[in-house]
This record gives structure tokens, sequence and C-alpha cells, in this order.
């Protein structure tokens, strides 16, 4: 069984201080938070930024600036920007950090209703138009999947050139309008996937921890953060992210799993190794 490779959702585009006030939003505080990621054991760093007063944004220099901050202060990190950005973005504003030509960015791969009128729109077209830009700038696209379905687009985009191998999904679970984030639906999705495939699961709230334990034991990764949870435990907020990712390292050892390096993490991942 592979090593564990665990991702840290640091701040996401929907999350605020006011739920937990250590979501970071500017500079410093990304660093910080990621920082806080790395030391405790993740890999890789799933990345939303905010300016300062914690309104979403896919600006490319701002993003610049935070990728940066975290390189120096995590020596060989994962970093995986979002072009999910925030509901009703355009396609090329989403985009905009694929021009820094990270390792990895996500690759969102299919509609989701987030709630209310809020509408996450990844038609077809869209999805095609990120794969591409994806291949020619090098890039390996997690598939953010929230259903099912997105599944079964991923696979069909492969098929047709729009996604190479090898594949790497992101189950996304518990997300209003989503599939639910119970073990039936974890197994359901992870019998979805091709057998060389890897994933990684996120489950929102409380689905979080039973999740990722569901990971350790079947052999796929975990991601955790505060993107998704801000909770330490019921009622306890989570002082870092960090505190979030041991949590997540106690629970793989106990479970007999050894946690990945960034360096072995590529190695999984069919990434290329850093000069």
């Amino acid at each position: 069984m592979n090593k564990l490779i665990i991702t840290a959702a640091i701040c996401g585009a929907e999350v605020l201080k006011e739920h937990n006030p250590a979501v970071p939003y500017t500079v410093e505080e990304c660093v910080r938070e990621a920082r806080s990621a790395y030391d405790a054991g993740a890999s890789i760093i799933h990345l939303h930024v905010r300016y300062d007063d914690g309104t979403p944004t896919q600006d490319k220099e701002r993003y610049r600036v935070i990728m940066e901050g975290i390189e120096k202060a995590c020596p060989g990190i994962i970093i995986q920007p979002s072009t999910g950005g925030a509901v009703g973005m355009s396609n090329d504003e989403r985009l905009q950090p694929t021009e820094l030509n990270p390792e990895m960015a996500t690759l969102d791969c299919g509609t989701l209703n987030f709630g209310g009128d809020e509408i996450f729109e990844n038609t077809e077209n869209t999805i095609k138009y990120f794969g591409k830009r994806m291949i020619e700038r090098g890039i390996k696209p997690e598939l953010e999947v929230f259903d099912k379905s997105m599944i079964e687009m991923a696979l069909r985009l492969h098929k047709q050139g729009y996604i190479l191998k090898p594949l790497h999904f992101d189950f996304v679970m518990g997300v209003n309008g989503g599939i639910g984030g119970s073990l039936r639906d974890f197994v359901f999705l992870r019998g979805s996937i091709p057998s060389d495939a890897t994933y990684t699961v996120g489950g929102l709230g409380r689905y979080e921890m039973p999740l990722a334990a569901a990971a350790i034991i079947d052999g796929g990764h975990v991601r955790v953060g505060f993107e998704d949870n801000v909770y330490l435990s019921r009622g306890v907020l989570a002082k870092s992210n960090g505190e979030l990712v041991e949590k997540v390292v106690r629970l793989a050892r106990e479970l007999g799993r050894e946690i990945a390096t960034p360096d072995e993490a590529r190695e999984i991942l069919g990434l290329p190794k850093r000069k």
C-alpha cells in the first residue's frame, strides 16, 4: 500500500473568520497556515486566495505572492491552486493561477447547486477548456467530483483526450447539492473509478474524519482543512490547519499507514521529480 498523501485545503472561498478566527485571508496568514499543515505532515496545499478583507479572488498576482511565500516557508511542498474560484467568476478569471504553471491544479467535473440561487457552473465545454489548458501547460489536474455523474464526465473526456492519465480524483463529499458523506456513498464513488487511478477524499464538517479513516484503510489519500471543516472535534474550533493534519497523522499511525513526503507524493501521483 502506498504511503498516505495528506492535502491541506487551508482556506477555501466560502469559510470566514466568523466561522473560525484562524481562517487565513492575508498573505502572512496563508503562509502561516500552510506552514502549520506542512510541519504536521501535509504534502499538498490546496490553495484558494483572498484579499485582505476576505473577498475571494483568482487574481494571478495575488496567487503569485502567496505561492512564493508558501514555497519559501515549506520547502518542496506541492501547491495545488483552485480553478474553481467562486460562484459567478468567468472561465478565464478562474484559470488565472494556471498562468503560473503550478505542478497541479483542480479541475471541477460538473455543475452543482450550492444552495439558494448559487449555482457552481461547469459545463462540458468549460471542462474541456480547462483540460486543454492544463495539458498545454503540463499541469496535472486533480479531478474534483461532487457526485457519481462527474466521474462519468471525467472518464468520457479522458477518452476524448481532454484529460490525461494517470488520473487522480478528489471525492468532495457532504456538499449541499452533491453526494452525501456516508460510508455507503464513499464505497459507491470508490468503486466507480478505474483501478489504476488514485484518489483523495475530502469530507465536509462531521464527515471529514470518518471519511479520512475509510480512505486510510482503503489505500486512498486524505484532504482536510478549514475549507471543509473548522472544528477539531464537536464544538471545539481547530486552532490551525496543522491541528487537523495532526489528527489525520495520528489516525494513520493507529491504522498502520505511513505518511508521504512531498517527493513521495509526486512519485505516487506521477508528477515529475523536482530539479
